[in-house]
């Protein structure tokens, strides 16, 4: 605007120049090139600086956010302090020295300016003052305010350069104009070192919460305030974010803001478990669509399909028991067509964002192509630059909500198809006969169904869209391709084309190697299972460095093949990197070569074009993968779905009950029943041995059977083979049983008893006859052979659903003899129970399925050899008081090989071979059986006498649930998720950079550095090549105008090169590509061998402190949390972590260039850039903090639906007998659901970010469009520069969000390098020091001496040893006993250095042993432990790993153990073993010898066997024995008897014996 047109005005006149000064106001100075210092000051200047001090004021006054700040940031708020009254006072000193020493006349708006300046700057001194203890954790201050400094910051900038101008071409020298120069430098260091105030970042901080939560109570307050309950503030749960999306308007849900509560919430790390995240609306709740999708499986009438949706609109499975079990079947629609029915209006109209983000997507390039050739055409209206500038944004805008919009949309849709099929997976497993469900699938293959193949078709619903619309970009592409450069575009897309198959054959590589690399990590691993399982025997033989060397072996073959992986990786990184660049080359060259001219317009969107065309050509492939992938896996699922249901009602025939009186409970008529699958031969041999070899007699051992009943048929299919199938069939089986009898089944293993249940149960298939049941509704108690039981604690199992009754549960308890068990449990009845109930013993397993069966308070009781499990005397407690006690008036049917305990049953049935030979009463049917059948009368005797006095006593003792010593103990069974919280520590990185090496790591990051410096130059070359032939042509004063904005190389280069010479250009144009090609490959390589490397030491130095550590460190320490060291955290740093790095380190350069290159062509670009720094840094810190903790709880979600359908699948049998599947459905449901919260949440945090980040891409876009078409206004732009910074600033988006999101991986991956330094760096490795060599032949005596010996093993524990003191003879045999905990162990420990001792002496021939190497003192002794420990390999390397012996003395030591029958019989000495058994045949030239309870787990014969060989073998050796068999220790030549770690005995055997106070004669008493 000039002064011209405002004097012009009839309306009214204003006085630039006295307002401005001589210049005017002047929006853009011709003669500077640059912004008017007027319009800077009063339009740009003022406004930011009153809304500094605006928000300054109005956070000051906020009273939240109190802390307590570290030291760092307290340093930095004072130093910024500092700096801020600087910049309040400089204008003000500026003013006053312009008024005294400056001649000419000051403009009004410097001292508006000066005045506005100090003002905002003092009130943000005072604002700064409050940050100390106020506003957040952030020293930063909110994200706002850092906002409008960046743009002030910029600003000065600006104002720098503006200044600097006016200083250099001011045509008289004028002290104003120096000062304002001079104080500009002092304004720009000031805002600098406030930058530096910014770097610290919350540190140390920690949140002050007193104030927020409690507010002091005046006697002026009223009573009934609502601030009188201020201090309940979890009452309303203010943490509580409500359900997703609702009462949201349609602009919160397209601009995603009302995910904002959960980022903060995330940020603040209030995010937990899945109760902390948005509640599911009802339309995603897997109750909702699974109801849904069963509706559209078979069509029904509308108020029935009504109904249906209606019961699942509260999200829960009724509660009522079902009896019909239908849901879907073979008379229904397939799966997919479901699915389209379902979901067919949401899933394809999303597809019309897609479409439209695509066309969005092309109109970009397209309106990029206007937009440079209007600024090569300077004859244009105008408004046509703007136009193009708009819709450029616009376009960019429009693909950004609907890509944002598409993407959460189809999240959506996919997970309320996980949410239905999983549902339907688990309803229809609970839904089939077990028979009919185990003769089709395995659980392996069902648990697939719902994990992989379900995961599979519902990451193809994106694939589906991506089949319609990648054709489509690609014809679009091509053709816009063809329009810019002709026929030129088939060079590049031949190249394309060419790498697809070069790039498949490397994948088919990779995996052939990946497999070969997996079988040597198994290997690997498994010999480091073996070495924790038996590091105490390795580190007592002194084998530490062979089994390194043999680990480090199988390491370096591992690596050779991750070391050719990597390198294919590497390969496949080159193509993929230096594809856009080729193509370029092959496209233009082609192009130039044809004889066409490039210009700016054609460059640049051929390059966005082909940018475009590169991403589908590399999808579609995956994409084709991905969905015949997913119609595999609909397949599959479909075979399951078209089984047919379980309907109790039509197997159960009420009408033959109709025939009898109510009295009658089970009734089956000529029931014919089989388990619908053959036999193989191996089966059948081995179950017709098993029924040769048992008798009815046998104790129930030999009853093999897996997991449940409904998994036993591989054991009792057979026999039964009327049609010569080897089908399994109970025929011809008629009973009737009466309400409140006592039914007993016996029969040979594998006869039929178990089947007989499953038949009453309706889970074999009935080939003929029929099947009543009196009440079918209440099911059934059953209690199978191998009991199953659900993770979670003992009670839960025993409540199985119902409510706790407490007088009811403990006679339950009592009943089924679990009242001392529990007692002994740490945390009583609350006590946790391992999946399938591995915490507990097999016999207490047993008795909590009894109890569960029991206090279902069910009319018909199924029991399956449950008194096998039990010993003799817990059998007749249970026998006596629930069988015959607490079931005394229930229907019971008991399966048992026990025959003493049917005396009681009112019948009793012989089956054999399927079929019941003889039905009967006790004394007729067992006289059959077996003439001399043990009749346990005393039991009989105690049935008729037990009184329920005695019961009521006992009732009284049972004690439930222990106190816990500390409120927050939890048992460790349960709660033992455990995960990494807070960010990482930079030593983590550090350590990872120091591992790769210092040169190598330099190389790399230079490697790439030069790689996308050359990429950058090759499209900077371009855009010169474009310029310099337009400027050639058209404008020969360009030249004048590009030196201003630096082009003056550019302009050199090109008179050396030549002007016209096209060929000239194209040569270096491919010279710059081949730099690249050469870096890229460099940087490719140089990261896969660094990653390689890094690996190497990490393996190597973890292996080495773990080996090297303590014993102690392995007894704290469980061996799986060692191993997941060497396996999933060793795997991460081997391939995950260098794979995400690589992608970091490239996202990371990538933006820099593009940062770099837009700001080149545009510097005004800054004003828009430096303010969006900040926001990035906000956005990015938000999205990490939550995604971190929602990635976790997404994954600690997920665990409990696969373990639960496992749980279900394990034991269907049961839960169906029980009636408990709707609550097992709602269960699941409720699992479903809490993963997909999590799920949804991350989603919503993704697109959160992703659209933000959009955001800024789109302003840089704006920003970028609208200073080119100013520029060009006022004739200064550069079309070659503009192209090239717009052609970057549309990748920019792609760019951030790159950054961000592998960033955040690399710091998740990072975790293992975390945790792999904690075990290098914190494991205490045993001590290495030692003062002198052994002597020459030392122990030549072998005389032990303890002296004053006191032992902990660690810091807070009681002593094991206290004050030991005794000194043995030369070649003396020491028998050492005690109780358990006496301390005798610790001998050893001691003795070996195993643990060292806290005070005292130990001396071996007069050597203290503390003064000698630990290597060197265990090589000169020997000790067999406790715990066998044999190691995979042949028995030559078990028995001498070390190779130090000879074959023939080898065989000698295995001789004089009587072993050499055994290893002959085996195969030799090179036959390989697997691991287990006991070393006993090693080191016999050893002096001193010592042996901790090695016959501990050896019968009596084999003990005298090893204590004869002791005596002949070891006569010159000093031999020290722990047993607890006292007849090892009788021939000793003194006893040593250790009590509560001290030596209370010590004395020859025949000398304790004669006292009978001795505590070594109670011991003998005891034993014997």
């Amino acid at each position: 605007m000039s002064n011209s047109s405002l004097e012009g005005s009839p309306l009214w006149r204003w006085s630039w120049e006295a307002l401005c000064g001589e210049e005017g106001f002047q929006i853009w100075s011709p003669q500077r090139h640059d912004l008017g210092l007027c319009f800077q000051q009063l339009c740009l200047h003022i406004p930011v600086l009153a809304v500094l001090a605006v928000l300054s004021a109005y956070y000051f006054g906020r009273r939240e956010g109190f802390v307590t700040r570290g030291r760092n940031q307290l340093i930095a708020i004072k130093i910024r302090c500092t700096l801020v009254l600087c910049l309040a006072i400089l204008p003000l000193i500026q003013i006053y020295i312009d008024m005294n020493m400056g001649g000419a006349t000051i403009s009004k708006i410097s001292f508006f300016l000066s005045a506005v300046q100090g003002l905002s700057w003092f009130t943000h001194f005072i604002y700064n003052l409050g940050l100390k203890k106020r506003l957040g954790k952030s020293p930063r201050g909110p994200t706002t305010m850092c906002f409008v400094w960046s743009f002030l910051f910029a600003l000065s900038v600006v104002s720098l350069r503006s200044h600097y101008l006016v200083y250099k071409y001011s045509f008289k020298e004028n002290f104003s104009t120096y000062l304002a120069y001079i104080f500009n430098i002092f304004y720009f260091i000031a805002q600098v070192g406030y930058a530096l105030t910014l770097i610290p970042s919350e540190g140390s901080t920690t949140y002050f919460n007193f104030s927020d939560r409690y507010t002091e109570i005046s006697e002026s307050s009223p009573l009934l305030s609502q601030n009188a309950y201020v201090r309940f503030s979890e009452e309303g749960d203010p943490a509580y974010l409500g359900i997703a999306m609702e009462d949201v308007n349609w602009l919160s849900k397209m601009l995603f803001y009302w995910v904002n509560p959960l980022m903060e919430k995330g940020c603040n790390g209030k995010l937990s478990n899945s109760e902390d995240l948005y509640d599911l609306p009802m339309s995603l709740s897997c109750g909702y669509n699974s109801a849904k999708l069963k509706k559209h499986f078979r069509p029904k009438k509308k108020s029935e399909s009504d109904r249906t949706l209606a019961s699942a609109s509260t999200a829960s499975t009724p509660i009522s028991p079902d009896i019909s079990f239908v849901e879907v079947g073979k008379d229904n629609v397939t799966l997919l067509w479901a699915l389209h029915r379902c979901f067919w209006l949401q899933f394809y109209s999303i597809g019309i964002l897609k479409f439209i983000a695509d066309c969005s997507g092309f109109a970009g390039p397209m309106l990029l192509n206007k937009l440079v050739a209007f600024i090569e055409d300077k004859s244009e209206d105008i408004k046509w630059g703007y136009i193009y500038a708009l819709g450029l944004m616009s376009c960019t805008l429009l693909a950004s909500l609907c890509d944002s919009y598409f993407n959460f949309l189809m999240a959506v849709v996919s997970l309320k198809m996980r949410g239905a099929i999983v549902t339907t997976v688990y309803r229809k497993t609970l839904t089939v006969s077990s028979s009919l469900l185990n003769s089709q699938f395995s659980v392996g293959e069902i648990v697939n169904f719902m994990s992989t193949d379900t995961d599979r078709i519902v990451n193809s619903c994106p694939s589906f869209h991506a089949l319609w619309s990648i054709p489509f970009q690609l014809a679009v592409t091509l053709y816009l391709l063809y329009s810019q450069v002709g026929v030129a575009f088939v060079a590049g897309l031949v190249f394309s084309v060419i790498l697809i198959p070069i790039n498949k054959l490397i994948a088919n590589k990779i995996g052939e190697l990946s497999t070969k690399l997996m079988e040597q990590k198994d290997a690997r691993v498994r010999v480091i299972t073996e070495v924790l399982r038996g590091i105490k025997a390795i580190k007592l033989y002194v084998w530490e460095q062979h089994f390194m060397r043999a680990i480090t072996k199988l390491r370096d073959q591992e690596l050779k093949y991750l070391r050719w992986r990597k390198y294919l990786d590497a390969l496949c990184v080159y193509f993929w990197a230096t594809t856009p660049v080729l193509i370029s080359i092959f496209t233009f060259g082609t192009y130039v070569l044809l004889g066409n001219k490039l210009t700016a317009a054609t460059v640049f969107t051929g390059i966005a074009l082909l940018n475009m065309l590169i991403s589908p050509l590399n999808a579609f492939p995956w994409v084709l993968n991905g969905m015949m992938e997913a119609w595999v896996s609909i397949k599959r699922i479909q075979r399951l779905i078209d089984l047919p249901d379980l309907d109790l009602e039509q197997i159960y025939s009420q009408r033959l009950l109709d025939e009898y009186d109510d009295n009658v409970e089970i009734l089956i008529a000529n029931g014919g029943f089989n388990w619908r699958r053959e036999l193989n031969a191996e089966e059948k041999r081995r179950l017709h041995a098993l029924n040769e070899k048992k008798s009815v007699k046998g104790k129930g051992k030999g009853k093999r059977s897996a997991l449940t009943i409904d998994k036993r048929k591989s054991v009792e299919q057979h026999v039964l083979e009327e049609d010569g199938a080897g089908l399994f069939k109970l025929f011809h089986i008629d009973f009737k049983i009466k309400k409140g009898e006592f039914i007993g089944v016996i029969g040979p293993v594998g006869s039929g008893k178990s089947s007989f249940l499953s038949a009453i149960l309706a889970e074999l298939s009935m080939d003929s006859g029929e099947i009543a049941i009196r009440e079918i509704e209440s099911g059934f108690g059953l209690v199978t052979q191998q009991p199953w039981l659900q993770h979670g604690t003992l009670r839960d199992n025993v409540l199985f659903g119902k409510p706790y009754d407490d007088t009811k549960y403990k006679e339950v308890l009592f009943a089924c003899g679990l009242t001392e068990d529990i007692a002994q449990l740490p945390s009583g009845d609350m006590t946790g129970v391992g999946e399938g109930g591995t915490t507990l013993s097999g016999g207490q397993r047993a008795r909590v399925a009894l109890a569960r069966a029991v206090y279902q308070d069910k009319s018909v009781y199924l029991m399956d050899d449950v008194l096998s499990a039990v010993d003799t005397k817990v059998a007749k407690h249970i026998f006596q008081h629930c069988i015959m006690g607490l079931l005394l008036n229930k229907t019971r049917i008991l399966c048992t090989h026990h025959v003493q305990f049917l005396m009681c049953a009112d019948t009793i049935a012989h089956i054999e071979n399927g079929k019941f030979k003889k039905i009967g009463k006790p004394a007729d049917v067992l006289a059959g059986v077996d003439d001399n059948l043990p009749v346990d009368l005393e039991l009989e005797e105690s049935l008729q006498s037990s009184s329920t006095s005695a019961s009521n006593s006992l009732l009284s003792s049972v004690k439930l649930e222990k106190e816990p010593n500390d409120e927050e103990e939890k048992d460790s069974t349960i709660f033992q998720e455990v995960s990494e919280v807070g960010s990482l520590d930079f030593s983590v990185y550090a350590s990872y950079w120091k591992a790769i090496g210092h040169m190598l790591s330099l190389g790399i990051l230079f490697s790439i550095l030069f790689m996308q410096t050359s990429r950058n130059m090759t499209d900077w070359w371009l855009a010169h090549w474009v310029t310099n032939a337009e400027s050639n042509s058209t404008s020969p004063n360009m030249t004048n105008n590009s030196n201003l904005y630096g082009n003056y190389v550019l302009m050199e280069a090109g008179k050396v090169i030549g002007d016209s010479n096209m060929y000239s250009y194209l040569k270096i144009y491919i010279g710059f590509a081949c730099v690249n090609t050469v870096f890229t490959l460099f940087r490719a390589f140089l990261f896969a061998y660094g990653g390689v490397k890094a690996a190497t030491k990490f393996h190597k130095s973890l292996l080495k402190s773990v080996v090297k550590s303590k014993l102690t460190f392995f007894d704290v320490t469980p061996a799986g949390r060692i191993l997941n060291r060497f396996s999933s955290d060793t795997y991460t740093i081997d391939d995950s972590l260098p794979f995400i790095l690589n992608i970091l380190l490239a996202q990371f350069f990538t933006l820099l260039g593009a940062l770099i290159i837009t700001i080149y062509g545009l510097p005004w670009i800054c004003l828009i850039l430096i303010p969006l720094i900040p926001v990035y840094n906000w956005l990015q810190h938000h999205y990490r903090l939550t995604s971190r903790e929602l990635k976790r709880i997404s994954s600690v979600t997920l665990s409990p639906v696969y373990s639960h359908f496992n749980e279900t699948l394990q034991g269907l049998t049961t839960i169906r007998a029980m009636r408990a599947t709707q609550r097992f459905k709602r269960d699941n449901e409720d699992n479903v659901d809490a993963n997909i919260k999590a799920q949804f949440a991350s989603q919503a945090a993704v697109r959160w970010l992703g659209l933000r980040l959009q955001f800024i891409g789109v302003a840089v876009v704006a920003g970028v469009s609208f200073i080119a078409v100013i520029q060009h206004q006022y004739d200064i732009a550069d079309p070659g520069l503009i192209g090239l910074a717009i052609s970057y600033a549309l990748s920019v988006t792609g760019a951030l969000s790159g950054v961000v999101n592998a960033f955040t991986e690399t710091e998740r991956e990072m975790i293992a390098v975390e945790r792999v330094n904690q075990y290098i760096k914190e494991i205490q490795p045993e001590s290495t020091h030692f003062v002198i060599d052994p002597p020459f032949a030392w122990p030549s005596q072998g005389v032990i001496s303890f002296n004053n010996v006191v032992l902990k093993y660690r810091e807070h524990l009681a002593p094991s040893i206290k004050g030991v003191t005794f000194e043995t003879r030369p070649c003396e045999r020491i028998g050492v006993v005690g109780r358990t905990g006496a301390g005798k162990s610790s001998l050893v420990a001691a003795l070996f250095r195993l643990a060292e001792i806290t005070s005292g002496t130990i001396c071996i021939d007069s050597v203290d042993i503390n003064r000698i190497a630990i290597p060197a003192l265990r090589s000169r002794m020997f000790c067999i432990p406790q715990d066998p420990f044999l190691f995979s390999g042949s028995i030559r390397e078990n028995l001498d790993p070390l190779g130090e012996f000879r074959e023939n003395e080898i065989w000698d030591a295995l001789n004089k153990v009587n072993l050499v029958p055994t290893i002959k019989r085996l195969g030799g000495l090179e036959n390989k073993v697997d691991g287990g058994g006991v070393n006993l045949s090693a080191g016999q030239k050893q002096l001193v010898l010592c042996i901790d309870e090695a016959t501990a787990n050896v019968d009596h014969d084999t003990d005298r066997l090893i204590q004869q060989t002791l005596r002949s073998a070891f006569r010159k050796s000093t031999v020290i024995t722990i047993a607890h068999r006292l007849q090892t220790i009788f021939d000793s030549d003194r006893v040593l008897v250790m009590h509560d770690g001290q030596v209370a005995e010590f004395d020859t055997p025949d000398n304790l014996l004669t006292d009978s106070k001795t505590m070594f004669s109670q011991l003998v008493r005891h034993e014997s």
